[in-house]
């Protein structure tokens, strides 16, 4: 039987909730004053530039075919558009729209925790946090 977690360990998972729920309710909120699901929001922000179906699927942790709906929403709300990749006629790319990228910047600027949560920590931070987080999931 293992022991119970101690008084850090308890307050290092409380942050890590809290942190989560500050991301989740910024990102919910701002995505609602658009009518969009956090989902078609960061989809949206993953498109603003021309990239591959599969590259936004990898952004929301999901499935292409999944994010082919997400797409599809936003796409017919005139927020992105789909093309052919120019080397790989096979490969769809995505693109936020003049709307979408319009809808995007409104977006960040309403999420500035979710958008950079990180900012206040320096470089060698990140990399000591990143590198913290990385032994926790390999233990």
């Amino acid at each position: 039987m293992s022991n119970p977690p101690d008084e850090l360990t308890r307050e290092i998972v409380g942050l890590f909730a809290a942190i989560n729920r500050r991301y989740a309710q910024e990102s919910e909120a701002a995505a609602a004053t658009h009518d969009l699901t956090p989902l078609q929001a960061k989809a949206l922000l993953a498109a603003e530039d021309p990239v591959p179906t599969r590259r936004i699927a990898d952004r929301l942790h999901a499935e292409p075919s999944n994010v082919t709906v997400i797409i599809d929403r936003l796409e017919s709300r005139g927020l992105v558009e789909r093309s052919p990749d120019p080397s790989d006629r096979r490969v769809k790319r995505v693109a936020a729209t003049t709307a979408g990228r319009t809808v995007a910047a409104d977006l960040r600027a309403r999420m500035p925790f979710a958008t950079e949560p990180l900012a206040q920590l320096t470089t060698q931070k990140r990399e000591t946090l990143r590198d913290l987080l990385q032994l926790i999931l390999e233990a």
